[in-house]
Order: structure tokens, then C-alpha cells, then sequence
């Protein structure tokens, strides 16, 4: 039971998912009767499996949401915005039941109450009067007893329904196979289906039925025949649809009628109707049929069942430890190149070829495994949907979600480690940028604010963008409160961009009061850290009464990095090329040393200070000259430029990222390591912390012979 418990809640999470993304096709305008038809089927899977562990809680609700998506399927019910509205808060609802049910056990009856009575009110179900009784925790099911279905009278004359100008009559013969059931179908609802399609008959096979102590509950003994007389303007086709969701799930045979055999060459009408319990009626020999052989075309009429789904679920500590291994075996390859690179060529032979072939063969695996831990953000986008809601509803604001390329593949790690950082600058986005609809629509803009997320991939990277159509910033207010909190002095000159990441500065909030949404100082400061923790970068671009856009840039993968290797003091380190620029070698680079003993570069009209990468690490103390330097110009997440200055640039390569906060602990200027083609360990350097490391310029550099004024060519 626990296998079948777990493989629910995994197939409800699927269906959550489906049923999101209908309602935001449905609040989008969309009038395709298939999305309904899909959230319906959500739904109603929902309350099956649901039946199946005695879930009652979830059963009531589902039933009175299906039953609202039923109305709105059948045009019962308009789907206007207080319709979509109500859908949209019984979906988190429903979401909340399930992962109640996921953790064993219940919410608060009041908790849900509001929506339910709006729901049944709404479908007008509230006495259950318009909906069918499912029976299921509410009452005693009627016992059974098996019998034959006529519906508008059965079929007319055969005449008629042979005429040239009469629909052409079908047969259907139907029989459910196991997973139909546990997937919470129900053959009932075709078969009503099918009666919107014209006159039918339907007669149930009860020979395979046995008695209750010999019964083999694995196998569904039941099947049924059903004769259709479609109306006008349905073929073969339409009634196929009918089964489209239950491919795959069926038995299904659907014989067509159009080509019999002249009126007396057929049994008595009598026996025409009166449909065997083994199977479906004999109407003569089929016409598709060949005179020489007799044989049927391959392309009969018996449906093949849908082809199994080609995906499997597999445990995420299983994904790692695989990745793991071919980590491992990338470094394993480096160093056996390493190796025969120090052997005398000619020793190489063929060998040198098959390493090759190893190395492409490695890199090959290394990224088809990172590739089975991608996923859409799909996913975390529709979580954000629910966050939208609920922040606006709270704030006194209307605001929408607009998503763009949501199929846009990231590592799983990454998209469960965005969503508190998406959740802050929602929220920041909805309190502090979107104005008041009394204020949007004196500003000549659409009382309903606007929330866009959109991703992409860009340069090898993830980028992930959230902007708003609200006021934008008020620099003049940041600036304020930075002055009264003492973080800027009156005097500074700062641009629009250094006032913007003011906001990222831990405590800072431009909130008037504390409330639910903001006031308390932590937010944005949150999402900076937490984007540094993935290697990832975040900036800030507002314009005054157009909004404000929040970008973010990731890794693809946190277990790969593409880094460029230095050396200093005899150490081999990794730095990052996502925050490199420019690499400068000796000779290249205009030096000023200003009076205080620092050193700046001088590029592009922009004084750069340099960082003496070594003193910055502690692995030296003695004075270095820069004229022996290489300078790796980095920006940090701010815009800031700074010059690491290295003893030597080695050459740039894809490193495998080990962590060293499991193993050892937490190095300031240090993100992480990585192993060596010759076994060592090189560490990899968090550029904008050794930006923000206290003495980073180390000892000055003694004067170089012959030097005059205060510049020294590199």
C-alpha cells in the first residue's frame, strides 16, 4: 500500500500541474473545450484515487469542484472572472488537501468550508439535486443488479437507417482493463458521453462474472456493447474522442454499419436487436473483406491500444549518485591524460587516439546525466501563480501572473532553491510596485497590475526575469531612509544603480509600517544570498512609472563549472569565467599606485583597483611586482570592476564542483573545490567575496628601478 499511496500523490502532483495550467489557459481567454475537458478528467482522477485510500476530505471537495468544471463544460456555466476566480482558490485548496493527505492527515473543516459551500452553490449542487450521487463516504450504495440500458427508445427502423440520406449506425464494443479503474475512470461518464452523440442501446456482458468468494479482483470481468445512432453531424471520428483520454486503458472495437448487405439478406429485425451477451451482433460478412482471400485489411477497425508512457520515476538520491560516478570518472580521465602527457611521445602510440575517444565518450555521459536532472520550470512558475494570488488579495491590489517560456529546462536543485527568493520579489513586487487600481487607472493604466516571469537560456546560462508595470522605484525615498540609517552620507554621489542595490542591503525597507507583507527588513538582502549561493548573479533595472524588472542569471548545473586556472604562490586555483571580463598579461596593463599605497588600473577611462589575489588569500605576505602579473578583470552582481593580479594564467576547462562545507567548512573568498587531472585539489574563488575581503590590496609593491611620477607600466 505504501508503493500505491506514494505513486498517488506523485500522479495528483501531474495533475495539479495539468489543471494550473488549464486555469491560466481558461483566465487567459482561451476557449478550447479540450482544456476544460482536461481539468475535469484532473479532477475527477483525483477524487477516484482518493476513493481508493478512504480520503473523504478530498473526495467531498473534488466531487463539488468536478462538478463546477462539469457546468462550465457543459455551458451550463459561463467561465467569467468570478468563475475563474473561484476555480483558482479551489485548486490551492485542493492542492493543500492532497498534501495534507501526503503527510496523513487533515486540515481544519472551517479551514476549506467558504470554498466548498461556494462551490456547490455555485454548480447549484448545494442539495446535490443537479449532479449525480457518487455514494462514495456519504451513504450506502444501492446493491447491484446488472441491467440492460436503453436510452430515447433504442434504434429506429433498419430502414431508415440504411437509407442513403440516414447517419450510418455504429457498433461499439468496450471493455475497461485494470488501470482504467485505478487511474479513477469511470465508464459511466463515457457512456453518457456517447448519449450526446445520438440514439444508443447499451447492453452489459455479465458471462464473465462469478461468484463474490471466486472473483479475481486484479481483472474486471464487465464489458459492454452499445449501438449508436450518431446524430447529423457525428462520424466515426467524433465518437472516438469520446475514448481519447482511456487509450491505452480499453479494450475498444468500433464497427461501422454503412455497408450491409441488402435488407433480405439480413436476420429478422428481432434478432438484429437483441445484442448476445458473448459479443457483439453478426450483420453479415464484413465488407472490407477481399473476394480472393476473405482476409481483412491490417487497418481494421479494432483500435490499438495507446502505446505505454516512455517515462519512469526514479529516486532523486539515485540521480545524484549517479552523477557522482560519472564526476568521478571525468576526473579519472583527466588524470590518466595528465599522465601520458608526461610520457615521452612516442611511448603513446594508438593509445593516444583511444584517449582521445575516452575523453569525448566521458564528456558525452557527463551530459546526458546533467541532463536527466533538468526540468522545466514550469512547475515552480505555477507555484508562484498561487503566491500572486494571495499577496494581492492581501495588499488590497488586482495583479495577474504572466509566465513566458515556462518550458525552459533548469537543474531540479535549482528550481527548489528559487522558490523563497521568487517568493520575496513577488511579494516586494506586488506591495511596493504595483500601485492602487484608484492610482493605476489615474495614471491612465489598467486597474488589473501586471506581474511578468519569464525564462530563458542565455550564453550556456539560465536567466530568469521578474518585472512588474508599476510605479518603479522611488530612488529619492531609498536614498532617504539610506541617509537616516546612515548606510550613504549626504554627500555621495551615487547613480541609479548604486540607490537600486541599496535595496539588497540586509535590514533595509522602505515600508512605512510592519505588516504581513513587509516592513521587517528581510527580502531582497534574502534573495542576493541565496542566488550567490547557486552561483548565480542578480541585478536591478527600474524606470519611474513604467515598473521594475529583477534579473536573474544561473548556472545550468551546480555540479559543473567552467572556470579559468591560475596560479599563485605554487597554488593552482579555479576562477569563475561568469564574472570575468577581460584578461590582461604583463606589459598590458597602465598601473597608478595612489597615495594611500593602493594600486588602480586604468581601462577605458575607469580607475580599477587591483587585488593582489595571494595577500587577498593569505598564501603570501611579501610584496609582489606588478610588472610579473596577469590581471583577471571580474565584475561583481553591483556592476563593480575589480583586477585579480595572479603569478600565471594556466588555461581554461570545465571543472567538476565538490562542496566544502560538507567535508571541511566554510572559507571566506572560497565557493568550492575541484580535483585535478594530477589529483590535487584546487580551490575555486568566490569573486565577490574577495572583492569585499578586508587589507585585499596586501603588501605595496617596491619601486620599480628607474620609475618616475606615480605610474608604473605593467
Amino acid at each position: 500500500m505504501n508503493d500505491l499511496n506514494e505513486m498517488f500523490f506523485q500522479e495528483c502532483d501531474d495533475l495539479l500541474e495539468g489543471l494550473s495550467s488549464g486555469l491560466n489557459e481558461l483566465e487567459n481567454g482561451s476557449n478550447d473545450e479540450e482544456i476544460v475537458n482536461s481539468m475535469f478528467r484532473a479532477v475527477h482522477s483525483i477524487k477516484g484515487g482518493a476513493g481508493a485510500f478512504g480520503l473523504d476530505q478530498l473526495i467531498e471537495f473534488s466531487h463539488a469542484f468536478e462538478n463546477v468544471l462539469d457546468d462550465v463544460r457543459a455551458v451550463r456555466l459561463a467561465a467569467d472572472e468570478n468563475v475563474v476566480a473561484l476555480l483558482f482558490t479551489a485548486s490551492d485548496h485542493l492542492s493543500d488537501l492532497v498534501d495534507a493527505a501526503r503527510n496523513e492527515d487533515q486540515l481544519p473543516p472551517e479551514q476549506g468550508a467558504s470554498i466548498l459551500s461556494d462551490l456547490k452553490h455555485m454548480s447549484g449542487s448545494l442539495d446535490d439535486d443537479s449532479h449525480a450521487h457518487d455514494g462514495r463516504g456519504e451513504e450506502d450504495p444501492p446493491a447491484f443488479e446488472p441491467t440492460t440500458l436503453t436510452v430515447d427508445g433504442g434504434l429506429p427502423p433498419l430502414d431508415d437507417m440504411l437509407s442513403p440520406t440516414a447517419p450510418t449506425p455504429l457498433t461499439i464494443t468496450f471493455k475497461a482493463l485494470p488501470q482504467l479503474y485505478t487511474n479513477g475512470h469511470d465508464p459511466t461518464l463515457l457512456f453518457r458521453s456517447l448519449q450526446e452523440l445520438g440514439s444508443l442501446t447499451i447492453n452489459a456482458d455479465l458471462s464473465s462474472i462469478s461468484l463474490l468468494r471466486d472473483a479475481p479482483w486484479s481483472a474486471p470481468t464487465l464489458s459492454w456493447t452499445i449501438d449508436i445512432l450518431p446524430d447529423d453531424s457525428v462520424d466515426e471520428a467524433v465518437i472516438r474522442e469520446v475514448f481519447e483520454f482511456v487509450e491505452g486503458l480499453c479494450e475498444l472495437e468500433i464497427q461501422s454499419h454503412a455497408s450491409a448487405p441488402p435488407i433480405e439478406t439480413l436476420p429478422p429485425l428481432e434478432e438484429h436487436t437483441q445484442v448476445p451477451q458473448s459479443g457483439a451482433p453478426s450483420l453479415g460478412p464484413d465488407p472490407r473483406e477481399t473476394k480472393e482471400t476473405g482476409v481483412k485489411p491490417a487497418s481494421g477497425s479494432k483500435k490499438q491500444p495507446a502505446a505505454r508512457s516512455s517515462t519512469i520515476r526514479v529516486d532523486l538520491q539515485r540521480v545524484d549518485q549517479l552523477i557522482n560516478l560519472v564526476g568521478e570518472l571525468v576526473i579519472a580521465e583527466a588524470m590518466l591524460r595528465q599522465s601520458m602527457d608526461e610520457m615521452p611521445h612516442s611511448a603513446n602510440g594508438s593509445v593516444d587516439e583511444a584517449m582521445s575517444q575516452l575523453k569525448q565518450l566521458s564528456g558525452a555521459i557527463q551530459e546526458s546525466v546533467m541532463a536527466i536532472r533538468a526540468q522545466p520550470v514550469r512547475g515552480l512558475f505555477q507555484r508562484m501563480s498561487r503566491i500572486v494570488r494571495e499577496t494581492s488579495k492581501e495588499a488590497g491590489k488586482s495583479a495577474r501572473l504572466v509566465t513566458i517560456g515556462d518550458a525552459t529546462e533548469v537543474d531540479k536543485t535549482v528550481t527548489e532553491r528559487l522558490v523563497e527568493p521568487l517568493t520575496h520579489m513577488i511579494r516586494n513586487a506586488i506591495d511596493h510596485g504595483l500601485e492602487t487600481p484608484d492610482q493605476r487607472l489615474a495614471a491612465n493604466k489598467d486597474k488589473r497590475g501586471t506581474v511578468t516571469l519569464e525564462a530563458a537560456h542565455r550564453s550556456g546560462r539560465v536567466v530568469i526575469t521578474l518585472s512588474d508595470d508599476g510605479g518603479g522605484i522611488d530612488r529619492a525615498k531609498v536614498r532617504q531612509i539610506a541617509e537616516d540609517k546612515g548606510l550613504v552620507r549626504p554627500d555621495d554621489d551615487l547613480a541609479d544603480a548604486d540607490i537600486d542595490n541599496l535595496l539588497f542591503r540586509a535590514g533595509f525597507s522602505t515600508a512605512n509600517e510592519v505588516s504581513n507583507l513587509s516592513g521587517r527588513g528581510v527580502g531582497m538582502d534574502v534573495v542576493r544570498n541565496e542566488i550567490q549561493s547557486l552561483g548565480g548573479r542578480v541585478s536591478m533595472q527600474s524606470e519611474p512609472g513604467k515598473g521594475t524588472s529583477v534579473t536573474i542569471s544561473l548556472p545550468l548545473t551546480l555540479a559543473v563549472l567552467e572556470g579559468m586556472v591560475v596560479r599563485v604562490a605554487d597554488q593552482t586555483l579555479i576562477v569563475p569565467t561568469l564574472s570575468l571580463r577581460e584578461m590582461l598579461q604583463p606589459g598590458q596593463a597602465s598601473v597608478h599606485t595612489l597615495c594611500d599605497g593602493d594600486r588602480v588600473l586604468a581601462l577605458n577611462d575607469e580607475l580599477v583597483p587591483i587585488i593582489n589575489l595571494g595577500a587577498a588569500l593569505g598564501y603570501r605576505t611579501d610584496p609582489v611586482c606588478l610588472g610579473q602579473q596577469s590581471l583577471l578583470l571580474i565584475e561583481d552582481d553591483s556592476g563593480r570592476r575589480s583586477a585579480l593580479a595572479v603569478d600565471a594564467i594556466a588555461e581554461q576547462r570545465e571543472v567538476v564542483i565538490k562542496g566544502l562545507e560538507q567535508s571541511y567548512q566554510s572559507i571566506s573568498g572560497i565557493a568550492a573545490a575541484t580535483i585535478l587531472g594530477n589529483g590535487r585539489i584546487a580551490l575555486i574563488i568566490d569573486t565577490d567575496q574577495v572583492i569585499a575581503l578586508p587589507g585585499r590590496m596586501g603588501a605595496a609593491e617596491p619601486p620599480a628601478p628607474g620609475a618616475t611620477g606615480d605610474v608604473v607600466n605593467a
